[in-house]
């Protein structure tokens, strides 16, 4: 066996006769040994002149063989020391937690050939000292003190680890970065913290203070470089995040899940004396956040699904009816109006006829991608709501307002460019009826007076926008179709075809 001549090993057994029998052994092998018949006096003298490798036994009165281990793993100067712990028994407990404690090795005890072969192993060329961060041999700290300090670090670890994962039960992101940020924010101080989340589609939240919001997303975005400015904002604004001017580079850093990355972090701190605190902090955080934000996703996907179509990516009429309930109590509360559209696409029954069903649902599919991109506000919303039949929300909106929009929308729709397989040009319009919430409405009444108006355009040459006309009004007391129905409006087979 070849080693430096120079290798020194720190023994540490309570037992006398079994230290003096493998110290023996060691010394005939070229090594110089320092022997210790405890964890207290072994640590101190490592830390006075780190050694080459240290042999603890695993269990050992009052500091155990797992605690020296985490003690000089932690400290600068023993923290590449080689760590070799010994145990009675092989049992794999005994190497899980010398493996997870940092030791280089575990071997049983009496099997001194196993030992030997490991302290070869683990000895290499030797290091230059360092007697900055050596500790002297007349220092008065105690050992003691150093282990409980680091018991108390690592106790503060567990518990950042286990707060971070119980946020696996938020279900929605938005909810999850808001109990992220309420807890990050009575462990540490920051000026602001984002996140990024890799997703289809990618998701940005920020926390910052209520004031100078927009230079924090801005360092935000720099530092995740964000690839645009246009990504949809989970903003949190309140006083938990300072409003102080950058003192410190943001710590930045990726959160892993399974075989590859699912987000990035970036935090600010306050202070610069707060900045290598505050990277070991966001490290930590980051190796536990991937867990959590992947449950997250799952449970927003899944409900991605069970409220929208999977066609046009809209809404469906189940999730539709939800919102449009929540917006008719708010209309009623506050007072502001709201309006109602109900789109029909104009010959849908013709573009199947003559070019396939496979074009029909191209057309359906580029009508929901235009609903859901730039021809709505944020704040209004549609659904697909059977067939070739979409409802769309206009919130806060008159009757006249409503049609000026939906009038936009119409147009826009008739310059689409939707093709079939072979690339040939499917024509695209619709037939559009409005109709404003009024006193009394049922949403079932809504969607009938909206119905009505939209059939009345398909009569008037389709391709069109009608608001509610005065014969529908003097018709509001009849009883409305069912929103539940397949078809708002129950044409059958003279529905004009589309």
């Amino acid at each position: 066996m070849s080693q430096h001549p120079a290798s020194r090993i720190i023994l540490v057994d309570p037992s006398e006769r079994a230290r003096d029998v493998l110290g023996k052994r060691l010394r005939a092998q070229g090594y110089v040994v320092d022997c210790a018949g405890d964890a207290a006096t072994g640590a101190d003298m490592a830390l006075s002149a780190p050694p080459s490798v240290v042999v603890a036994d695993l269990w050992m009165p009052s500091i155990s063989g797992v605690q020296l281990c985490r003690l000089l793993r932690s400290e600068p100067a023993t923290a590449d020391v080689a760590i070799i712990l010994a145990g009675d028994t092989d049992e794999p407990k005994n190497r899980f937690r010398a493996g997870r404690a940092g030791a280089n090795a575990y071997v049983q005890k009496h099997r001194t050939g196993d030992l030997l072969r490991a302290i070869g192993q683990a000895v290499g060329p030797p290091k230059p000292e360092d007697p900055f961060f050596l500790q002297l041999a007349e220092s008065s700290i105690d050992i003691r003190d150093r282990i409980a300090r680091h018991l108390d670090d690592a106790l503060f670890d567990a518990i950042i680890a286990s707060e971070v994962r119980a946020l696996a039960t938020c279900g929605e992101l938005d909810r999850l970065f808001d109990l992220f940020t309420q807890f990050l924010s009575q462990v540490t101080q920051y000026r602001w913290v984002g996140l990024w989340v890799l997703g289809t589609p990618d998701r940005f939240a920020l926390h910052h203070s209520s004031l100078g919001g927009g230079v924090a997303e801005r360092e935000a975005r720099e530092a995740l470089q964000l690839p645009d400015s246009s990504r949809p904002t989970v903003s949190i604004e309140d006083e938990d995040a300072l409003c102080d001017p950058r003192c410190a580079p943001a710590i930045v850093r990726a959160v892993p899940f399974g075989n590859g990355n699912i987000a990035k972090i970036a935090f600010s701190p306050s202070r610069v004396s707060d900045a290598a605190a505050s990277a070991k902090l966001i490290s930590h955080i980051a190796r536990e956040l991937g867990g959590p934000l992947r449950m997250a996703m799952l449970v927003e996907e899944s409900q991605r699904l069970a409220s929208s179509d999977p066609l046009t990516g809209l809404m469906n009429r189940r999730s539709f009816t939800t919102s449009i309930h929540a917006e008719i109590e708010r209309s009623r509360r506050y007072g502001h109006p709201l309006s109602l559209a109900v789109l029909d696409v104009d010959h849908f029954k013709r573009v199947n006829d003559r070019y396939g069903h496979g074009a029909g649902d191209r057309v359906l599919a580029a009508l929901g991608g235009h609903l859901s991109g730039d021809a709505l506000r944020r704040v209004d919303f549609a659904a697909r709501w059977g067939g070739e039949e979409f409802v769309i929300a206009y919130v806060n909106t008159t009757e006249a307002g409503a049609l000026v929009a939906a009038e936009r929308l119409r147009a826009s729709i008739a310059s689409l460019v939707v093709v079939d397989e072979k690339g040939e040009a499917l024509p695209v319009t619709a037939s559009i009826g409005v109709s404003e919430l009024r006193s009394g409405d049922s949403l079932e009444r809504l969607v009938d007076r909206a119905d009505r108006a939209m059939y009345d355009a398909k009569l008037a040459g389709r391709n069109r926008v009608l608001p509610t006309g005065p014969e529908q009004l003097s018709r509001a007391s009849r009883p409305p179709r069912s929103v539940s129905s397949p078809h708002l409006h129950g044409l059958g087979a003279a529905k004009l075809a589309s």
